[in-house]
């Protein structure tokens, strides 16, 4: 496989338009998307009724969900929680003035269709829609976070226009992960929240290594332009690119086909972010450094002061 991606001359640059135009179209629909859409918010940011029960067996979660929704649950959410024999029920939020306790009274005598055992119910709670509200600003807070360091990190690592480019892909990643998400209508919840998190650490990590590359070729290719350097290094890493996302592909389409209802949010969230990851490393923080207007003496070593005077004996 490497052999196949190997010493290509591949000219990316001259696409950047292009690359520029589809770019700012898929940014535009996923803004529109998320703004008239909104995000389809999962219990852990809406509030609603979380009910434990123990079984005296394994939990068949599938035939659970399914003996929900006939019974008019169908937006509840089963998992295992601890071991196979214990299973967290998230119910959405009822009308108000609703009895919970009666709620979970009902879910316990429709479950016991399910076993020939005893189920015992172990915990009933309700998160009220202030708790999600918090958690919804503070994953904002979270991703807004990253951002800043991010951006003092490739400032001080590497140079200002660095920092730009890498932080308009990465806002580029989480607008159309995002967008995508409110398209669709999917679950929006705390575990898509770390996947969009886990994106901006992986198309951050791809950008760093294009870029390390650039400084080096800026540094030894004494001849080319600005945008022949560039050209060069993104080739030079096309090989280590291409294998570190088809790899990370493979197991995130493992985790979504055969993970199960609970984690298939997260994993498919990865799998958009690093599709577009990978491209963004190549097509906008690449491109928007070039077009920042970097320059060879920009990233030259800087020469200590007094250093000719200490070489000389």
């Amino acid at each position: 496989m490497r052999n196949l991606i190997s010493n290509t001359n591949i000219d990316f640059m001259g696409m950047r338009k292009p690359a520029w135009i589809l770019s700012g179209v898929l940014l535009a629909l996923a803004l529109v998307f998320i703004l008239a859409r909104g995000l389809n918010f999962g219990l852990d940011f809406t509030g609603g009724n979380i009910i434990e029960v123990g079984y005296p067996e394994t939990a068949d979660l599938n035939r659970i969900r399914e003996t929900l929704a006939a019974s008019g649950l169908p937006d509840a959410s089963v998992q295992n929680f601890g071991t196979s024999r214990d299973v967290l029920i998230r119910i959405a939020p009822q009308e108000e003035g609703a009895d919970r306790a009666k709620l979970s009274q009902q879910v316990l005598d429709v479950l016991s269709g399910t076993t020939d055992g005893e189920l015992d119910m172990r915990r009933v709670e309700f998160v009220g829609p202030q708790v999600g509200e918090a958690l919804r600003e503070q994953g904002g807070l979270a991703i807004l976070s990253a951002l800043f360091a991010i951006v003092v990190y490739i400032w001080f690592r590497f140079e200002k226009k660095f920092s730009v480019g890498s932080v308009l892909a990465l806002v580029h990643d989480v607008v159309i992960t995002v967008g995508i998400f409110a398209l669709f209508q999917l679950d929006f919840d705390l575990t898509v929240l770390a996947a969009i998190l886990a994106v901006i650490g992986y198309s951050l990590n791809d950008t760093i290594v294009v870029f390390d590359r650039i400084r080096e070729n800026f540094r030894g290719m004494r001849r080319g332009s600005p945008a022949e350097v560039i050209n060069t290094s993104v080739n030079q890493t096309l090989s280590r690119t291409v294998i570190t996302s088809l790899t990370t592909l493979m197991v995130l389409l493992c985790l979504f086909i055969f993970g199960g209802k609970i984690i298939s949010g997260f994993a498919l969230a990865l799998i958009i972010g690093v599709v577009v990851g990978t491209y963004s490393s190549i097509f906008v923080a690449s491109t928007a450094v070039l077009a920042l207007g970097i320059t060879r003496e920009e990233l030259m070593p800087v020469e200590k002061e007094g250093a000719d005077m200490e070489s000389v004996p």
